[in-house]
């Protein structure tokens, strides 16, 4: 599977699949509606495109949409992605870059040494 990248709309509808694991379409566009203001037609031609992306499927009866790939690993590929284009693909710049403007507390500084010593291994 090529890496799946989704824009801020899509997410919503993944964000609602991975909370929920299964849910009609109709369903979907109500609480879409609700939250963002959508139409109807809106939230199907974003499924469509999911469908199409292979982010999620459709399973008859009653259009029911589950997602394919996990927030995780969506995650994964925007971080990717974010540091490929804003730190020229440098793990370490973003990490020292990030880290500059941060106050980190003791025990965040614990986890990210350990994290650090772990990946030595």
């Amino acid at each position: 599977m090529s890496e799946i990248h989704l824009h801020d709309g899509e997410l919503n509808v993944m964000e609602l699949l991975w909370s929920n694991r299964v849910l009609a379409a109709k369903d979907i566009a109500k609480i879409i509606k609700e939250y963002i203001g959508w139409e109807k037609n809106t939230t199907y031609t974003v499924i469509k495109r999911l469908i199409d992306k292979g982010a999620i499927k459709r399973e008859d009866p009653g259009f029911m949409c589950r997602a394919l790939v996990s927030k995780r690993m969506i995650q994964n590929i925007e971080t990717k992605e974010f540091i490929a284009r804003f730190y020229n693909n440098s793990l370490s710049t973003f990490f020292t870059e990030y880290l500059k403007n941060q106050s980190l507390s003791t025990a965040e500084i614990l986890e990210l040494e350990r994290i650090i010593a772990e990946n030595k291994m």
